[in-house]
């Protein structure tokens, strides 16, 4: 009988600010489209308590539940073990470090924070179009 190593998940990792909304999203999304091997995490720099109930609301509209996500707090572990690390639009150093670093790609997508139910589909619909992106680039690559 053979026995085969199972080859460690990859992760991407999705980076904000509050990790209540975008990256919140982007986890989501990552998750259903997936390739095999890989998963997504979403952290932030100054999590809050809570995910945006709106982003939450806006993605049960396309069948996807973040409903049980939590708002967890960037970690130099998370950003060691993550093969892509995507930057969901904060700018500033003091408060999105990883903004500078080596494997990182910057979507630079609006704060959902605040904004009306039909500003969060826009912003929901445009983060669903990058993650197809970076999926087809993982495959491409595989």
């Amino acid at each position: 009988m053979k026995f085969f190593k199972r080859e460690p998940e990859k992760s991407i990792l999705f980076v904000c600010v509050e990790n209540a909304g975008r990256s919140q999203m982007a986890e989501g999304f990552f998750n259903k489209y997936a390739p095999k091997g890989y998963r997504a995490i979403s952290a932030g720099t100054k999590p809050v308590s809570q995910i945006n109930p709106l982003a939450v609301e806006v993605m049960r509209e396309v069948d996807i539940d973040i409903n049980t996500q939590k708002s967890k707090e960037l970690t130099d572990d998370m950003i060691r073990n993550s093969s892509n690390i995507v930057n969901m639009g904060c700018m500033e150093k003091e408060s999105c470090p990883t903004l500078f670093l080596h494997n990182l790609l910057d979507w630079n997508i609006e704060d959902p924070k605040d904004k009306p139910i039909e500003k969060l589909r826009e912003i929901r619909d445009e983060i669903d179009q990058r993650v197809k992106e970076l999926v087809a680039g993982i495959k491409t690559h595989q």
